[in-house]
Formats: structure tokens, sequence, C-alpha cells
């Protein structure tokens, strides 16, 4: 059964400027850059050939509302066509952004990567650490006095360190391309026994550095697998259909600024084939740095000339076991993950395994032969 448009919209409609990806059919199939409206879906394909041109116009709101477009459906006709709403853009992260997730990244680092470890762990890090470090502003003087009281105790860690520190961690999430959208299956490792959703508010971001808007994501993480070693993040977070992003970009306008993400809310909950319930939210307001710091570190020494999508990290992290007697949760395949926000709608994806998902094969060099090919480079 299809979902109901009121599963997937922000709670305000079709009222803001939402753009998306959609994959038509034709000859040659491929996906075009829409907007969507109250009376409809319109392809802008004819006027910006890729999301990433939309995002780095000097007035992509604009562009988005004054476009007239190809009307080609309703949302509900299209649902099962979407894409992730970006394409050639960077796919970064931002990680250990609020102290909750602080204290879980050293909770996997002290266990190792073993669940069953992971209360115990709990409650020795709590103690050693002896501060409140949700109060603590990174890189502030409060901050380095407790790094250097931590260092004397042996407690320091490199999450610690992104953390409280001066440095925000930002790392590459996946190639641009990779991500999946709304509806489609989002992927774990096989060999992993811990892992988790990462429900994130995803900033849109130009190529000058200028917030554009966001959307939603996730941010799958395996927990036992970076747990093992911080120089296993790599493996831990990229991998086939890791990444999910959507449903739609909500560009900045009358209707959502940059203050509505500071302040936004994001609900998580899980369904499972065995019929266990997992609900959470994060907070942006809890966040330790301000999505502009965010931003701001990402480029301070990259250049990104088709922007990027930036994804700002969560609060949410959830201990509560799956089974009775249990160590925690961790995904089950067939997991169905909604992620939503009031201002940016709900992402929808089932868990899968990721050499069980259809391979990703279509990236920028297949993107630029499909419009070449549907006339839509100039």
């Amino acid at each position: 059964m299809s979902p109901s448009l009121s599963e997937i919209l922000p709670e305000d409609g079709t009222s803001g400027t939402l753009v998306g990806r959609v994959w038509r059919a034709g000859t040659p199939a491929g996906p075009s850059v829409v907007a969507l409206r109250g009376d409809g879906v319109f392809d802008l394909s004819a006027t910006v050939a890729t999301m990433a041109d939309l995002c780095n116009a000097p007035d992509p709101t604009g562009l988005a509302r004054n476009t007239p477009g190809e009307r080609i459906g309703t949302l509900q006709d299209l649902v099962g066509d979407l894409l992730a709403p970006v394409d050639l853009q960077a796919l970064k992260a931002a990680g250990v952004t609020f102290a909750v997730s602080l204290l879980e990244r050293l909770i996997e680092e002290h266990a190792k990567g073993d669940p069953a470890r992971a209360e115990q762990v709990r409650g020795e890090l709590n103690s050693i650490i002896g501060a409140d470090v949700s109060a603590i502003k990174p890189g502030s003087p409060e901050a380095e006095a407790l790094k250097k009281t931590l260092m004397a105790r042996g407690a320091w860690s490199p999450y610690l360190e992104v953390g409280i520190g001066p440095y925000a961690e930002i790392f590459t999430k996946a190639p641009p391309m990779a991500a999946v959208g709304y509806g489609a299956e989002i992927g774990i490792r096989p060999d992993s026994d811990w892992n988790n959703p990462e429900p994130e508010v995803t900033l849109i971001v130009s190529a000058k550095g200028k917030i554009v808007g966001a959307t939603l994501g996730n941010d799958v993480n395996l927990r036992d697998i970076e747990g093992r070693s911080a120089l296993l993040l790599g493996i831990a977070k990229d991998n086939n259909a890791s990444c999910a992003l959507g449903p739609f970009i909500r560009l900045f306008d009358e209707t959502f600024s940059l203050d509505d993400v500071r302040q936004a809310k994001v609900d998580l909950e899980v369904t499972g084939p065995d019929q266990f319930r997992l609900r959470g939210s994060s907070d942006l307001s809890k966040i330790s740095r301000d999505p502009t710091d965010l931003v701001a570190q990402a480029m301070s020494a990259h250049q990104y000339p088709d922007g990027m999508a930036l994804m700002t990290g969560t609060l949410f992290a959830p201990t509560e076991p799956r089974k009775p007697g249990g160590t925690g949760f961790t995904h089950m395949v067939g997991d169905m993950v909604s992620i939503s926000s009031p201002k940016l709608g709900t992402l929808t994806n089932k868990v899968a395994h990721c050499d069980k998902i259809p391979p990703w094969t279509f990236g920028a060099g297949a993107l630029m032969r499909n419009l070449a090919a549907r006339g839509l480079l100039r």
C-alpha cells in the first residue's frame, strides 16, 4: 500500500519550497530535478539539469519557484520513483556533535565494540569524566582544562578530542551519487552485530559555503566495527546504501530558515519483523557546535565546486535491549526505519544487508551520459 502524503510531507504540506529528484521513465529513462507544489510535481530539468546546479544558483529558492517546469504527476503517482534529493554534491557528515553521542562513542571505544560490556563501561566513564560535557563549549578554556585532567588520568580519547576540542570531526559519509532516497533499502554489513540508525538533519550547502536548505538523513553506524578502532570509521560508515537522504530538500524561504534548523526536533521509529518497536528523538537545540561552525570547518581547507550535503550528527543513542536479557539495540534485517521532523517530512527506509541490496552503478559519469542523451546538458 502506498504511503499517504501526510506520512511523507512536512506538517505544513507544500507551503515551503520543496525540491527533489525522481527517476523518470522514458527513452532514455533517467533522474530529473523536480519541485513539489500544491498542484503536483514539476520537472525542472529543462532549466536546471542537476540538483547541484540548482543549489549553486544565485537564488535557488527563486529558481525553484519561478521555473514553470513540466507537470509529471502527483506525489502519490511518483512516490515509488523518489531518489536521494542530491546528486553531484559531496556527502559529508559531522560526528560527536552532541554530549550523548560523545559518551556513546567513548563506550564503543572502551568496550572494543563488544555490546555486552556497554553498560559496565557507561558507568565507569561517567565516574571518570566527572563533568557535564554538554555544558562545555568545544575549544574553550574549560574544555582545555578538562582535557588536561583526563589526560592525567589516562582517560583521553580521539572522541573527546573532537567532542570538546577546537576541531570538529568531519568525514566523508559516501561518494557523490551513492545516497539512497525515500522508500529504498538501507544497508548494514552482514558481519556487524551492533549497529544503529542515526537520524540527522542534513544541511544543503552551496559551493560558496552558503547553507541554502536542509533535508533528513540516516547516517547508519556500525558500532561494533567503529568501536574496535576509530581508524575503522570508513568501514563502519561507508557501505553500499548506508546513506539515506530525503524525502525532499526544503530550501530557505519565508516559511523555513536556519533558525528553524537550529531548533529542529527529529523523531525516529524503528519497527522490526520481530514486532519490536523503538522510538527516539534528537534535538538540534542541544548540539555542541552551531551548524554554521560545522560548515565553516568542513570548508576551512577544502573546496566543493558542486556543493555538499553535511549531516550534522545526532543526539539519539539507543540502549534499550532488543530482547529480554539482551545487551542493547541492534538492527535486524527487515527493520522499517522512519525519521521525521515537522518542517522536513518523513524519510522511511527498510534495513537489508548491503551485499544483498542491488549494487550502486549509477555514478557521476553515468549521470552525465544520461543527461547528454536526454539533451539536458548545455
